[in-house]
């Protein structure tokens, strides 16, 4: 079955520029919804202060790192199902097929995320790998460029100044170690993977709720990940309490307070927004670490970290001045494609 992304179809001139994310950002000029731009600046600040704790956590978490994404997204769903099967039961069987199988692809582009990031935590510093990780947004404005979606110039120079940090910053992890520069590499793949997940989840949020598609992403983020640990031969027990309460936080944490709520807060925002917000986990990330596993990077890590969050903050300054450009074939946004229920 072909499922075609309609929220990013190449825009038409006999369309009405107004998207779902265009309408929540207006909200508060024209009388219509105000306030709901700040709740979800509020949300995903609270769900960045929730990632930013995810990479050190892993770090520290004496399990493979497969098992860890495993077990994040099955602990999150028993939380999440019961509450689906409650209040959501009737939609979740009502869903459409296009969107159901949408929200199993950010499923899977959420396990490969996983599944390319989390070992570079132990291959690399967690610093590294975290600024590498969250490059999202510019893999978010090559997709759209690829759908026929214009970007501005500032956004390009963004682009290019954030890889020129990324090339400085594999240079260094290339004199530290071949290990390392695998470990960047890795992190790199997830920031892309991240990218094709937040594109899907604003697409899918349009016209369903949070906690609707969250079970469905997180299932088969959790069946896809099954397979690959039963594969690979990954253990995926027989750890120690401290090992299975670091999971329980990471869950609670990342997952619950973070990647859940940042499913929310895109349908709002945007994913070009919420991409570049979550830029913010890199030093948060950083200053976990140092504080509490002692990871200090090179001194010449510094400059190329300072020169991505550069070059990333000129896609935050464009993207702020125009709006979210997740859908820019934008379509009227009609009654329930404007869902803002958890």
């Amino acid at each position: 079955m072909r499922v075609r992304l309609a929220g990013l179809a190449r825009p038409r001139s006999s369309v009405p520029r107004t998207t779902a994310a265009g309408a929540a950002t207006g909200a508060a000029g024209d009388g219509r919804g105000g306030g709901r731009v700040p709740v979800d600046l509020v949300l995903l600040g609270v769900a960045i202060a929730g990632i930013s704790l995810s990479a050190p956590l892993i770090a520290a978490t004496a399990a493979p790192a497969l098992a860890i994404a495993l077990w994040r997204n099955v602990m999150a769903l028993g939380v999440l199902l019961p509450v689906a099967l409650v209040r959501h039961r009737a939609e979740l069987r009502t869903m459409g097929a296009r969107a159901g199988w949408l929200s199993a692809a950010a499923g899977v582009l959420l396990a490969v995320h996983f599944a390319v990031w989390l070992p570079s935590l132990h291959m690399t510093s967690v610093s590294s790998s975290t600024a590498l990780v969250t490059t999202t947004p510019i893999w978010t404005t090559v997709l759209l460029r690829l759908r026929g979606h214009r970007s501005s110039g500032l956004v390009w120079a963004g682009i290019g100044v954030a890889f020129l940090g990324v090339l400085l910053l594999t240079g260094v992890d290339l004199a530290l170690s071949p290990r390392a520069l695998a470990g960047d590499a890795l992190a790199l793949a997830g920031g892309m993977a991240g990218a094709g997940y937040m594109l899907v989840g604003a697409e899918v949020r349009r016209t369903v709720s949070t906690t609707a598609y969250t079970c469905v992403c997180y299932a088969t983020t959790a069946l896809v990940l099954l397979v690959t640990c039963l594969l690979a031969g990954v253990r995926l027990g027989g750890y120690d309490g401290t090992t299975w309460l670091k999971l329980a936080v990471l869950t609670v944490a990342a997952q619950l307070l973070g990647h859940s709520i940042i499913n929310r807060v895109v349908g709002g925002l945007g994913p070009t927004v919420t991409a570049t917000g979550i830029l913010l986990e890199t030093p948060g990330a950083a200053l976990i670490a140092a504080l509490w596993l002692g990871q200090h990077p090179p001194a010449a890590a510094y400059p190329a970290l300072a020169v991505i969050l550069l070059g990333l903050a000129l896609v935050v300054i464009d993207g702020r001045s125009k709006r979210p450009t997740w859908a820019a074939g934008e379509r009227p946004v009609r009654g329930p494609e404007a869902r803002t229920d958890p």
